[in-house]
C-alpha cells in the first residue's frame, strides 16, 4: 500500500524550492519586503546615453551642485513653470515611484497622483520611446543623491492654472505611441527619426505653436520662437533650411556646434553643450540623416526688396564694424567666424536671432572636437534704426533674401 505521507511530502518539498526560488528572483532583504535586482552597468550606461540625448539635465537642473533636482524656472507664453525632482528623494523627487508610474508620466504625461502634466515637460515626444530605453532612463535617474527640493508652485496664467483643463488639450491634441519605423527607410534613418521625434523632442523649439500651445503639424519644424531667439527651419527649404547642408555638415554642427555655414548661439548652444556633443557619432549622423531626408514644408514667404536708404545705410554700419572678422564680402573665417552668405539661419523669416547677436554680442561655445574660441562684441549702443538697418543689410546682401527688419523689432528684443 502506497504511503499517504509520501505524495505531501513531495508537495510541500516542491512548494519550499518554489518558494527559495522566488526568494532569490526578487532579492527578498533580511526584513521580507521584495526589492526588484538592481540594474546592470549596461543598463545605467544605456539610461546615461538617453538622457543626454534628451538634455534632461538642461531643464531639470537649478543647482549645477544639485543635478537632477529641479526647481528650474521655464518660461513659456501663458506663464512659468518649474521643472520636477528627478532625483531618487522619496517624499519630493520619484524615490518612490514605481515603474509603472515613470513609465505613465514619460508615455502619456501623467502623475502617480492621475493629474495631468503641462506639455512643458515633453511627453507628447517621449510617448514615442520604448518601454526598455523609459526603465534605463529611470534607472540612472536612481543613481543620483537624493534630494529633497520641492520645486515652487507654477506660475501660469488663469485659467490654465487648473491642470484639469489639461484633459482637453490632450484630447484635442496629443497622439500617445511609440515611434513607428518606416519600412521603407534604411536602420540609420529610422534610428534619426526615433531620436529626433522622440527623445530629442526638437519640435518643441523647432515647431510653430497655435494659441493653445500645441505643435501646428502640418508646419512640423518649420521654426519658431524660443526665448526670444528663433528656432530656424530644419526641414529642406532651399533659402532658410537645411537644402544647402549636407549630412556631414549637420552632424558637425551637432556634435561641435559649428560647421563651414554656421554657429550655435542662444538657447541652441546649450542644447549641443549639454546634449549632441556628448552624443555618440553614430546616433548624431543618424539624426542628420534623417533630418536631411526631411522635404521642405510651406513655402518661405515671399521678400521685398528692401529700402535703398536701410540698405546703404546697413552697408555703412557693416563696413565701419563687421568686416574685421566677417570680411568685405561676407565670407569670414569658417568655424571661427560664420559666413554670412547663404547663411540660412540668417535668412529666416524672423530676425529675432540675428537682432539678439548684434544687441547682445556672442561667444562660440568650444566643445572637444572644436576647443578654439571665437567671440563678437555687442553693438547694444546703437539705436533701434541702426540695428535694423544692419541686419537687414547682412540679410539681404550677396545674394541673401529675407524680410526687412524695422526699429520696432529691435525695440521689442531690446527690453
Amino acid at each position: 500500500m502506497r504511503n499517504p505521507f509520501s505524495r505531501h511530502w513531495l508537495v510541500g518539498a516542491r512548494t519550499i524550492l518554489a518558494g527559495i526560488a522566488l526568494c532569490s528572483a526578487f532579492n527578498v532583504n533580511h526584513a521580507g519586503a521584495q526589492t526588484p535586482a538592481a540594474p546592470s552597468p549596461e543598463t545605467i550606461a544605456k539610461g546615461k546615453a538617453l538622457t543626454e540625448a534628451g538634455d534632461c539635465a538642461s531643464c531639470h537642473t537649478a543647482d549645477p551642485a544639485k543635478p537632477f533636482a529641479g526647481g528650474k524656472r521655464i518660461e513659456t507664453p501663458f506663464g512659468g513653470i518649474y521643472s520636477a525632482n528627478l532625483t531618487p528623494d522619496r517624499e519630493t523627487g520619484i524615490g518612490r515611484w514605481s515603474d509603472d508610474q515613470f513609465l505613465r508620466a514619460m508615455r502619456y504625461g501623467q502623475a502617480p497622483n492621475g493629474s495631468r502634466y503641462y506639455p512643458a515637460f515633453p511627453y507628447p515626444h517621449f510617448t514615442k520611446l520604448v518601454r526598455g530605453d523609459i526603465f534605463a532612463i529611470r534607472a540612472y535617474l536612481g543613481t543620483f543623491t537624493p534630494v529633497s527640493n520641492k520645486p515652487p508652485p507654477n506660475e501660469l496664467r488663469w485659467p490654465l492654472n487648473y491642470r484639469a483643463l489639461m484633459r482637453f488639450w490632450n484630447f484635442a491634441f496629443f497622439r500617445p505611441g511609440i515611434f513607428e519605423p518606416d519600412q521603407n527607410k534604411s536602420a540609420e534613418w529610422n534610428r534619426g527619426g526615433y531620436l529626433v521625434e522622440g527623445l530629442g523632442h526638437c519640435g518643441v523649439c523647432h515647431t510653430p505653436k497655435n494659441v493653445l500651445g500645441a505643435e501646428r503639424q502640418k508646419a512640423r519644424l518649420t521654426g519658431s520662437l524660443v526665448d526670444g531667439w528663433f528656432a530656424p527651419r530644419l526641414d529642406g527649404a532651399s533659402r532658410s533650411g537645411l537644402k544647402s547642408w549636407s549630412v556631414d555638415d549637420i552632424a558637425e554642427y551637432l556634435l561641435s556646434g559649428r560647421n563651414g555655414h554656421s554657429h550655435a548661439d542662444g538657447p541652441m548652444a546649450q542644447v549641443v553643450l549639454n546634449s549632441t556633443s556628448h552624443m555618440s557619432e553614430t546616433d548624431v549622423r543618424a539624426m542628420a540623416a534623417y533630418l536631411k531626408d526631411l522635404s521642405a514644408g510651406p513655402p518661405e514667404p515671399a521678400v521685398a526688396t528692401p529700402s535703398t536708404a536701410q540698405m546703404a545705410n546697413g552697408e555703412k554700419l557693416y563696413k565701419g564694424s563687421c568686416v574685421a572678422c566677417h570680411e568685405l564680402d561676407g565670407s569670414g573665417a569658417p568655424r571661427i567666424y560664420p559666413p554670412l552668405p547663404g547663411n540660412a539661419n540668417l535668412q529666416s523669416a524672423n530676425p529675432a536671432s540675428a537682432i539678439k547677436i548684434v544687441l547682445d554680442g556672442a561667444e562660440t561655445i568650444t566643445t572637444p572636437r572644436a576647443p578654439n574660441t571665437g567671440s563678437m562684441p555687442n553693438y547694444v549702443k546703437w539705436s533701434d534704426q541702426d540695428v535694423a538697418d544692419v541686419v537687414t543689410y547682412i540679410r539681404n546682401a550677396w545674394g541673401n533674401a529675407a524680410p526687412a527688419t524695422t526699429p520696432a523689432d529691435v525695440a521689442k528684443l531690446r527690453k
